[in-house]
């Protein structure tokens, strides 16, 4: 009886063995061989141009996925403007790649079918949110200048976290992040983003800004950042909101709520703090500044100091004492005199009205010898001879 150890060698012994080359080639020839001509319909995903001219990108619907390309001749040809979420009717052939060993549909042609579901319900979203005012620029707040604390809400795996804080660490160092980990794709993630933007809000240490963001991605990948649990969940934050989306293009709705939009969390860490080195050299421009003012002023004040301290009231500070003392000798000198003529005058005036009255005088008449004379019987009188 043959022991289990010698049954798998007895068959592969049995079989062709092929390579992996092999295996592959067969499959190209029966699936291009079948395949020559399709027409598929779906919404494009994950779309890039390359600087070659030729379109990469992904048709998709509900259960599956299919890797296209579009080379760059037909792609000159198209009159459609493609991007995420428009759904299209293609026309091509079906291609093995050899080197990853998957299959794609080269496109020949391409038409538009319309949007997609998902473009379709976003726009439903964003008109219904923005009637509520979510998205008012009045209600945007700034970022403080010098922020001590910020909150980082976003994947811990993912390149967002590393890229922000290696800006972080050559831009400004004097800064506490605090990462709260949650999903940024796939289902839940939206409900654990709102989640951590409410846990940071209620936060006894206090945080001066917050940032919520991943890297790029397709739309279906960005999608948690259309939820309405996100967008609300920023409105409600009373902690200024950084929506770092890595996408270029395509702008999420949380984009539109946040009050500052960052395209990458590169870019997101570049806006939260300032650049040391060019804070330090504003610092610096501002000292110079400040130096060459205060000298300015000192030289001015000395200038005018000396303009004053030539003037002659300060070169000679008694000059004016002593021609007002002069002055007063002179009016007191006048004083006297006038009075002195005054009084001679009264003196002479009065001299001269007191010898009026003493030749008036009665007495003055006697003086002379003068004699009355009045009758004996009746004491009259005698006035005349």
């Amino acid at each position: 009886m043959d022991s289990p150890d010698s049954l798998p060698s007895q068959n592969l012994a049995a079989q062709a063995v092929l390579t992996v080359s092999e295996l592959t080639s067969q499959i190209k020839e029966v699936l291009e061989g079948c395949f020559p001509r399709v027409w598929v319909s779906g919404e494009i995903s994950n779309f890039s141009r390359s600087s070659s001219g030729h379109c990469y990108l992904t048709l998709k619907d509900g259960d599956a996925q299919l890797r296209a390309v579009i080379w760059r001749t037909a792609a000159g040809r198209s009159r459609v403007e493609l991007h995420d979420g428009l759904e299209v009717i293609c026309q091509g052939y079906l291609d093995v790649y050899p080197a990853r060993g998957s299959y794609q549909l080269v496109i020949q042609q391409i038409e538009p079918k319309g949007l997609g579901a998902l473009e379709r319900a976003l726009r439903k979203l964003r008109e219904r949110l923005a009637a509520e005012g979510l998205f008012d620029a009045a209600r945007k707040r700034p970022l403080p200048r010098f922020p001590r604390r910020i909150a980082l809400v976003t994947s811990p795996t993912g390149a967002a976290v590393r890229d922000f804080l290696e800006v972080l660490r050559r831009r400004w160092r004097g800064v506490d992040v605090l990462l709260v980990p949650v999903r940024v794709q796939g289902d839940g993630a939206a409900a654990e983003i709102a989640r951590g933007i409410a846990i940071v809000n209620q936060l006894t240490t206090p945080v001066d800004v917050m940032v919520v963001g991943r890297g790029g991605g397709s739309l279906e990948d960005l999608w948690a950042f259309n939820e309405e649990a996100v967008v609300r969940a920023i409105v409600a934050s009373r902690i200024p909101v950084v929506s770092a989306v890595g996408h270029e293009i395509d702008v999420t709705l949380a984009d539109l709520a946040a009050d500052v939009r960052a395209l990458t969390p590169s870019e997101a860490a570049e806006r939260v703090v300032p650049a040391e080195e060019e804070l330090v050299a504003t610092l610096r421009r501002q000292e110079q500044r400040l130096a060459t003012c205060l000298r300015g002023r000192a030289l001015s004040a000395r200038t005018r100091l000396e303009s004053i301290a030539a003037r002659r009231v300060f070169r000679r500070p008694l000059e004016r004492i002593n021609l007002l003392a002069r002055r007063i000798d002179e009016l007191q000198s006048r004083l006297a005199r006038s009075t002195g003529g005054r009084l001679e005058r009264t003196r002479v005036l009065v001299e001269a009205k007191a010898a009026h009255l003493e030749s008036l005088s009665p007495l003055a008449v006697l003086a002379r010898g003068y004699s009355l004379t009045q009758r004996a019987d009746d004491g009259r009188l005698v006035t005349s001879a």
